[in-house]
């Protein structure tokens, strides 16, 4: 028998914030989680796509892990990227993020070679044996380059201290799928930002999203209508920042929390190579699209 997840909820990712000169900027980062867990934010998960993982270094990856959780202190639950490459470094990065205090560790099979279910389920048996903390599968062929059944997930799910499931393809049915599978009482968690109102309807426990740096509280307001049963409250929050929601699917997660950060008066530095800022055309899109939910004066 699963042990209850750890986390509900709004989840938000926090952004890396650089320095000019391409150092991480700790500061600001502890300054971005402070506003987010003050909006109201259920958890933190640092070091996931936002967080451009695959960008930093393991030293930074700890700098991140060590300042994202002394920030939250204790106040939501963490879950910490610790995706790598090889098993061994996976390995390294979990026991690391398990020292530093985090609820909870997320692990995206990753390869340059296409993986067999063997290696995949190999390979997060060998993490899993390694903590003493839950784990959340992630799920996002779309940057991973590995796509996870639902019928493979379902298989992780029987490795004692996974316990999560976070659902990045976009597809609802493949929610439904796992239902099927693994019964009501499945931990799935929505990564995919356009489909936050039907992965609730589908019995997401939560929904793991940058948003909140822009928008924390119509986030909220969506999850708050569903827990309350709210329907209709739940549509009106969710298509009111649809909009966005698409925008920061089209053209990227670091570029557009980037970009909004800075028309917010708060810029985050460079993003760093190969990956470019949001050009100017879409960052006038995104200015349109901040007035009108109110997150910029018009």
């Amino acid at each position: 028998m699963k042990k209850t997840p750890p986390l509900h909820g709004i989840i938000a990712y926090p952004i890396t914030p650089l320095r000019d000169d391409g150092s991480l900027d700790l500061p600001l980062l502890a300054a971005l989680v402070e506003r987010m867990v003050s909006a109201g934010v259920h958890g933190i998960a640092p070091l996931g796509s936002t967080g451009i993982l695959p960008y930093l270094t393991d030293d930074e990856r700890e700098a991140v892990t060590e300042t994202a959780l002394r920030q939250v202190a204790g106040r939501v639950p963490t879950l910490v990227g610790v995706s790598s490459l090889t098993t061994a470094r996976a390995i390294h990065h979990a026991r690391f993020a398990e020292r530093a205090g985090a609820t909870a560790v997320m692990v995206l099979p990753m390869s340059y070679w296409k993986l067999t279910d063997a290696e995949i389920l190999t390979h997060v048996d060998a993490i899993a044996r390694a903590i003493g903390i839950p784990i959340a599968i992630y799920n996002n062929p779309a940057t991973a380059g590995v796509d996870l059944t639902p019928e493979l997930i379902a298989r992780l799910l029987e490795i004692p201290n996974v316990t999560m499931v976070k659902e990045s393809t976009g597809d609802v049915n493949r929610m439904h799928r796992l239902v099927q599978l693994c019964g009501d009482d499945v931990a799935f968690y929505n990564g995919s930002n356009p489909l936050a109102l039907a992965a609730f309807a589908a019995g997401a426990r939560g929904w793991c999203t940058a948003a909140p740096h822009l928008i924390p509280a119509l986030n909220l307001a969506l999850h708050d209508a569903i827990t309350r049963g709210d329907l209709d409250a739940a549509r009106r929050a969710f298509h009111a920042q649809l909009p966005l929601l698409r925008f920061m699917k089209e053209h990227g997660l670091p570029r557009v929390i980037a970009a909004g950060l800075t028309l917010t008066g708060t810029p985050v530095g460079p993003l760093r190579a190969p990956l470019l800022p949001l050009p100017e055309r879409h960052v006038a899109e995104l200015r349109r699209l901040l007035v009108d939910l109110g997150a910029l004066p018009a």
